[in-house]
């Protein structure tokens, strides 16, 4: 799947769809370590707030459910340029009562945002953009999701541990229908060749991202 510069609505997989895949990668990744960072967190994660990625330097994207059938997605990346366009990119432009509007106008006023999209009635929506924009940065930050071959290759590589593409397959689509359970992860998957996996860790994440109920 292709994301066009800038991003069209049409670019992104179904919000369900998307959730899985950036979720199953964020149970992979999960460490004790890392949930007990006391400072700026980096990598792929899931908690009680929904899904975050963050390089520590070019991109940074929040993925959170707002209710039924409503999610959000918002972040940054470097490539983005709506907000130094002039006249400035309004993203919130047409936004449903029910994002955060707080938090992302909070964003907004430290020039801390490259766009936001939207999701409900089974479809992806946001501002309009100028025909002078080159980039709102979609492309660079989900990119990795966008195509499910893409996400299954690296769920199969060394730092991600499953024990084959057979594997991978079926760890994807366990968590695309919620019935991925601690026991088929560790099953399926073996110890990434930088670190060991934690168990409760990946758990944990996984009860977050709601992967194991139907």
């Amino acid at each position: 799947m292709t994301i066009n510069r800038p991003g069209l609505p049409g670019d992104l997989p179904a919000a369900p769809e998307l959730w899985a895949r950036w979720a199953l990668i964020a149970v992979l990744e999960a460490t004790t370590k890392d949930e007990q960072r006391a400072h700026h967190r980096t990598g792929t994660w899931a908690d009680g707030d929904g899904l975050h990625l963050d390089d520590s330097g070019s991109t940074w994207w929040s993925f959170t459910a707002r209710g039924e059938g409503r999610w959000v997605l918002y972040g940054e990346d470097e490539s983005s340029g709506c907000k130094w366009h002039q006249p400035p990119v309004d993203l919130l432009a047409g936004a449903p009562s029910w994002l955060p509007h707080e938090e992302l106008q909070d964003l907004l006023s430290g020039a801390q945002l490259g766009c936001v999209y939207w999701y409900e009635d089974g479809s992806w929506a946001r501002a309009p953009y100028p025909d002078t924009l080159d980039d709102d940065g979609l492309d660079c930050g989900m990119s990795r999701f966008a195509d499910r071959a893409d996400v299954l290759r690296t769920i199969a590589d060394e730092d991600h541990g499953a024990t084959s593409a057979a594997d991978a397959q079926a760890l994807l689509t366990h968590a695309e229908n919620h019935r991925l359970t601690p026991e088929l992860l560790m099953s399926l998957t073996r110890d990434p060749h930088w670190r060991q996996r934690d168990r409760p860790a990946m758990t944990r994440a996984l009860e977050h991202a709601g992967l194991n109920r139907p």
